[in-house]
């Protein structure tokens, strides 16, 4: 009986704190595991490491639709979730007042790995990246003071900005860092080719998938390197350029002409469902992809060194070979990912 009675006791701090929670709430860490098949992370998470409040914000300010100036362009408009967070179907991205960009949406998983963002490089730094979309004239055409003031004026933002720092402050170092803790949780690491890998249920792959493996790392797993599928690096993979538009790529950042026509390597996790492909989705499909690297390698003065061997251009590829990498890169498909709630709008 007495115990039953100090337990009671014990209850009476515990459900006044339930019931004033917004005072008594703390923010409680998220767990971030590198899986045992990834390299090491890039992101320096110990500076602001993810948190239930923090990320909750993140995800808000992610789908939120009144950092545009329209009301309407949130992030989440052009990176859908289904499809690997691009804008399936758009060969480049479509923003406020539907203009219309010059590349093709990139894909949001594993950002905690990378080092450089967008498709030149611009970004160096996760915290800083979702500036450039923001305040972009084709993207979101944001204004970060009209920003503040909407959010400051904002009831739930009040709250979660109070809940997710310590400071409570709803400043935009603040919001960018929210959103680097939604975007750093965003992992895809359970296909089968990841469960393949650490010998997990669930991992077993066909003949035809292990002889597509087999082939992808002898012929593309120079550039689409760990099981990241990237290096990370920026390299001119032969594109014909398109005379309308001259996308110069990293070039345009460094203005230098070794970097003329070099675009980012993009990982190729969830291929499957993220087109269309190249910096400017030009290809609708997997098969014109490997048509392009078989027979329609253009020669530049930056073109990759990979592509332009022994007086040959390009990757030799026969149908055969084709329809298995094309095999092996459906097992890159995270069901889990692409359907975790926790990453979802609604």
């Amino acid at each position: 009986m007495l115990k039953i009675k100090y337990f009671l006791w014990l209850m009476i701090p515990l459900l006044w704190s339930c019931s004033n929670q917004d005072d008594q709430y703390v923010n409680i860490p998220l767990e971030f595991t590198v899986p045992s098949n990834f390299p090491a992370l890039a992101y320096n998470i110990s500076l602001n490491p993810p948190t239930e409040k923090g990320f909750e914000l993140g995800k808000k300010l992610f789908y939120d639709g009144r950092l545009a100036s329209d009301g309407i362009v949130s992030c989440g408009f052009c990176h859908i979730q289904a499809n690997a967070f691009t804008h399936h179907g758009h060969t480049v991205s479509h923003g406020v007042d539907n203009a219309q960009g010059t590349r093709n949406t990139p894909s949001i998983q594993n950002l905690a790995y990378q080092t450089t963002f967008m498709y030149d490089g611009s970004a160096d730094h996760l915290d800083l990246q979702p500036i450039i979309p923001i305040t972009s004239i084709i993207e979101m055409n944001g204004n970060l003071n009209d920003i503040l003031k909407m959010m400051k004026a904002d009831k739930e933002y009040q709250k979660l900005f109070g809940l997710a720092f310590d400071d409570g402050a709803i400043t935009t170092e603040n919001m960018l860092k929210a959103l680097s803790q939604f975007m750093v949780m965003v992992t895809s690491s359970n296909s089968r080719f990841d469960k393949y890998r650490r010998n997990e249920s669930g991992g077993t792959l066909t003949n035809d998938e292990l002889a597509g493996y087999d082939l992808f790392k002898s012929k593309c797993a120079s550039c689409h390197a760990t099981d990241l599928q990237t290096d990370n690096s920026f390299r001119n993979n032969g594109l014909a350029v398109n005379p309308m538009v001259n996308d110069v790529g990293r070039y345009k950042l460094t203005e230098l002409v070794t970097d003329y026509y070099k675009f980012k390597v993009p990982s190729l996790r969830n291929v499957e469902v993220s087109g269309p492909y190249m910096h400017d989705g030009r290809f609708g499909t997997l098969e014109g992809v490997l048509d392009h690297y078989a027979s329609g390698i253009e020669n530049s003065a930056t073109l990759d060194p990979v592509l332009k061997q022994n007086g040959k251009f390009g990757i030799a590829l026969s149908d055969t070979d084709k329809k298995q990498i094309i095999a092996f890169l459906k097992t890159l498909t995270d069901n889990q990912y692409l359907t975790d709630k926790r990453f979802s709008e609604f």
